[in-house]
């Protein structure tokens, strides 16, 4: 595991002032922890952290040997947590727990679809709900990858996580129930009714007025009988 090692030194202190100077300083803060042990506290270079991360083929689950002084000298370890900068993308702060290479552990590792499912050329879409799954194995057992087949999926059908075939020793820690892939028809945007024209042709009079119903008079029509009577 020599070509995954990474050189760490303890750190002196905590808080926020340390850990801007030691980004100033090309560096970022870092704990690391056991179980049943202490955690401690180093300080890492985060250029020789990312090339390790994504570099390897295992990425997050890379096996990394800490180089340097302490207790965590030697150490096999596995990163727990990172943070990263939200605009720039680069490290702040890692987490490495130190783990037994005998003990089994509990990683995520991502989902890799393979083939290409027939409901496809009929128009259905791939939707791809669940890119990683939780698994149970001994740390020199963690797939890079686990691979799920959609060659025969046709539309309407969906592979769960119990459909995945996993490799021998390795042990299956998310819910079973939960959805992988589905082959679903596309949404279709319903279209918009026209919009009632406003009253029919010959419904108003001049100038706009509403025409008087059946029976009825107008006011002018009103007044004009009055006047011929009085006449």
């Amino acid at each position: 595991m020599a070509e995954n090692a990474l050189e760490i030194q303890l750190r002196d202190g905590t808080g926020k002032g340390v850990a801007r100077k030691l980004r100033a300083a090309g560096r970022i803060p870092a704990v690391c922890y056991g179980k049943g042990e202490k955690a401690v506290a180093v300080h890492i270079d985060p250029g020789a952290l990312r090339h390790l991360l994504e570099h390897g083929e295992a990425g997050m689950n890379t096996l990394i040997e800490l180089k340097g002084d302490g207790t965590v000298g030697g150490k096999t370890v596995l990163v727990r947590e990172l943070q990263r900068d939200p605009v720039r993308g680069g490290y702040l702060h890692a987490d490495f727990q130190a783990i037994d290479l005998e003990q089994k552990v509990e990683v995520s590792v991502p989902i890799h679809l393979v083939g290409k499912a027939p409901g496809v050329e009929l128009g259905g879409i791939v939707d791809h709900s669940l890119r990683e799954v939780d698994l149970i194995c001994l740390p020199l057992s963690i797939p890079t990858e686990v691979t799920v087949d959609i060659g025969e999926m046709v539309l309407g059908d969906s592979l769960h996580v119990r459909d995945i075939a996993l490799p021998e020793g390795v042990e299956l820690k998310s819910d079973s129930d939960l959805s992988v892939v589905s082959v679903v028809a596309p949404k279709v945007e319903e279209e918009e009714a026209p919009a009632e024209e406003e009253g029919v042709e010959g419904e108003e009079g001049v100038e706009g007025e509403k025409a008087p119903a059946e029976g009825e008079e107008t006011k002018k029509e009103a007044e004009g009988e009055e006047k011929k009577s009085d006449e």
